[in-house]
């Protein structure tokens, strides 16, 4: 099934263009004039509609911020949205919202990439502090922050590197958990769920539990995940080194091709624990939290490695009101991270182990207004040691540090709202090496924004922000043959500081029969950090080599070197939602488009995702709730140098969920899912593996949830 079928059948004269760009671009462009020309016509239907509600966001230093109030495009991913979407991993968890998707290198370990940005562009924050693992240091390692106990979670496009620093030069993921309780409980609150997957045969289940004694609070959370190694339709392996085995009663095992194969080598092992306490006083609160993890899961590529991982992470957090004259609220948050990881080969043998222990604090002053500003002020300090020990330690022992100090300050003037605000930032990179100099780096950030409501539940968004970012420690200073990208990286300890900037621009219609929105942005970088095929010898063909890092023409390796060059990035995303019944039947369009380039004739950005389309329809009656969801994905064409094209492919979801018993929360609710009903091959241009490892076959997921 394609998405031409329908085009064809009413529109011969259009079949020729449907898997092009520029028809991509101009259907898109048609969208956005449809909303823009019809939203008139809906704004004066006098028929009552409820306004959509704003949703908190915790990563905005000022209060009771929602997104509907931000210059920058920001999603809330909550409540039965996040329950619907929730995956494996972060990354997939998030791959169908606006402007994001996966690295997905198998169910264990998938990265957000916002924007066609990743890794230590990306900041991942769990309660606004760091993830503090080694996620961004490859794309086969796994973010350590666990969905199924998030009560929400919070997306910032475009660069936010002014609250939290260089390495939030692509945009924030802030997964919220309430392990450290913010205020007393009458009753206890909570939520348990148990879920199923057939196509990964998943089996997992959390639970979450807060309760207050006097002026004591205290949560209590745990989860469990198993899955096995997963299902997908035709022919997993397209490399010519197959990872896959056949399905049982498979007959064709010679070739290894099955109607239904398998992803060898797939599966997840994953648990956790987490408490918190706190005490809560009339002017704040003051808490503390512990979480531990352990994760095994597989890596499907040829070498069938395999990761163990263990976490130990303590949280601090508290606010204190009107603590000294002329300081309204100060908040301090700190993270401390035990992180360590073992990589094992398919004997059994431990190939590498990786250890990480970082800590990182916060404290922001709200200071009151002076003149007809509002603000705040504070400091942010990381501290880092990592060490990778064996066979594939292609970074040495260093140690990171950090200090960053930033202002952010907001003016409102009748229906607009000024944010402007700066930030500097000393970052070190120190390797424990007698060879690899040390580097230091000053970075300056500095944005203005204005959000206008220039007309009865119209707001249009504008942002400028001014970024720099410090080369991360895998950038100047790996060296070796890293088995799970198949490749030979070779840093480069001369790297100069990378800096971008950005214009965000939004416009949004908030209430009425038809709410919509559109996010436009240009994103300019200097001194891009990239991974450049080598070709040492001119001859227009990359360079393979050895374990050793030795020129052989059959060899394993892709040989890679760290480069530096402009490049831009830019792109769209709209979304509409028509009211076809209040409360009761809705309809959701949605499309996103990214492109970068590089500079100096670079050519593409690799593993850029192309242009989605996505079709949402959701039914409301009672206790009853359902939600049909389509999301073409076009082919990738605009590929970087030896980069191969990808299939385009259709996924379509559905859901129906019933309340057993309503309570004064959500109750008891059971539901089903069916994932890619189509039963589509589909492969990720992001992702490393997509010769490898497509996404899960055709899944129908059940569970039960319960909220308290």
């Amino acid at each position: 099934m394609r998405w031409c079928t329908a085009v064809n059948s009413e529109h011969p004269s259009l079949a020729c263009l449907c898997d092009s760009s520029r028809f991509s671009l101009v259907v898109m462009g048609m969208v956005i004039m449809t909303v823009l020309h019809t939203s008139e016509i809906y704004a004066a239907d006098p028929t009552p509609t409820t306004k959509l509600p704003g949703v908190t966001v915790t990563a905005s230093p000022f209060k009771d911020r929602t997104e509907l109030e931000m210059a920058q495009p920001v999603t809330v991913l909550q409540g039965d949205d996040l329950r619907r979407k929730r995956e494996t991993s972060l990354g997939d968890t998030l791959s169908n919202e606006l402007g994001v998707t996966s690295s997905f290198f198998g169910p264990g370990a998938s990265r957000p990439i916002i924007r066609a940005l990743d890794g230590p562009r990306i900041q991942v924050l769990e309660n606004g502090i760091g993830a503090l693992d080694v996620s961004s240091l490859s794309p086969d390692h796994a973010v350590t922050v666990e969905t199924l106990n998030a009560s929400q979670i919070e997306i910032l496009r475009g660069p936010a590197t002014l609250l939290y620093g260089g390495g939030a030069t692509g945009g924030v993921v802030n997964v919220v958990n309430d392990r450290i309780p913010t205020r007393l409980f009458k009753n206890p609150e909570g939520n348990a769920e148990i879920r199923g997957n057939t196509a990964t045969e998943e089996k997992a289940g959390s639970f979450n539990v807060n309760k207050s004694f006097g002026q004591m609070s205290w949560s209590l959370g745990a989860f469990k995940r198993k899955t096995d190694d997963y299902t997908v339709p035709g022919q997993a392996d397209i490399s010519g080194l197959s990872p896959i085995r056949n399905a049982p009663g498979n007959q064709d095992g010679e070739h290894g091709f099955s109607n239904k194969n398998i992803v060898r080598n797939s599966a997840v092992d994953t648990q956790g624990l987490s408490g918190g306490g706190s005490y809560i006083g009339e002017r704040g609160f003051l808490g503390g939290s512990i979480a531990l993890m352990e994760s095994k899961y597989g890596i499907p590529t040829p070498e069938m490695a395999s990761i163990d991982q263990v976490q130990a992470r303590y949280n601090l957090s508290g606010e204190l009101d009107n603590p000294i004259t002329g300081i309204e609220k100060v908040k301090v948050r700190t993270g401390y991270n035990d992180y360590k990881h073992k990589e094992i080969e398919s004997s059994g043998e431990v190939a590498t182990r990786f250890k990480n222990h970082e800590l990182e604090t916060r404290v922001e002053f709200l200071h009151s207004p002076i003149a007809t500003l509002n603000g705040l002020f504070g400091v942010q300090f990381r501290d880092r040691k990592f060490s990778a020990l064996g066979e594939e330690a292609i970074v040495p022992v260093s140690k990171s540090r950090s200090t960053g100090v930033f202002m952010v300050e907001e003016k409102n003037w009748e229906n607009v709202r000024f944010e402007f605000g700066g930030r500097y930032e000393h970052a070190t990179r120190n390797p424990q090496n007698n060879f690899d100099p040390s580097r230091a780096f000053d970075l300056f950030s500095g944005s203005i924004g204005a959000s206008w409501n220039f007309f009865r539940d119209y707001h249009l968004g504008l942002a400028a922000i001014h970024g720099q970012r410090a080369p991360a420690i895998e950038e100047l200073y790996v060296q070796g043959a890293h088995r799970g990208t198949a490749t030979y990286q070779v840093g480069d300890n001369t790297l100069q500081k990378e800096a971008h900037n950005n214009f965000d621009f939004s416009l949004r219609k908030t209430s009425g029969l038809m709410t919509w929105k559109v996010n436009a942005f240009y994103n300019r970088f200097n001194n891009y950090i990239f991974y450049k095929n080598a070709d040492t010898n001119g001859d227009g063909i990359a360079d393979r080599v050895n374990p050793e890092g030795e020129l052989d023409l059959n060899g394993g390796f892709l040989l890679q070197d760290l480069a530096q060059t402009g490049a831009t990035f830019y792109g769209a995303e709209a979304e509409v939602i028509f009211t076809l019944k209040p409360d009761t039947l809705d309809l959701r369009l949605f499309t996103d488009y990214v492109r970068g380039k590089l500079g100096h004739s670079n050519g593409n950005v690799p593993r850029v995702t192309p242009q989605r389309f996505g079709f949402e329809l959701n039914y409301r009656s009672g206790r009853f709730a359902s939600n049909l969801t389509t999301i073409h994905v076009l082919p990738q064409k605009k590929t970087a140098e030896l980069e191969t094209n990808t299939a385009g492919y259709t996924q379509l979801n559905l859901e129906a969920s019933y309340v057993l018993k309503q309570t004064r929360s959500n109750g008891i609710r059971l539901f089903v899912q069916g994932k890619n009903l189509l039963d589509e091959e589909m492969r990720l241009h992001s992702s490393y593996l997509k010769n490898f490892a497509p996404l899960p076959g055709r899944a129908l997921i059940a569970g039960i949830r319960s909220d308290f």
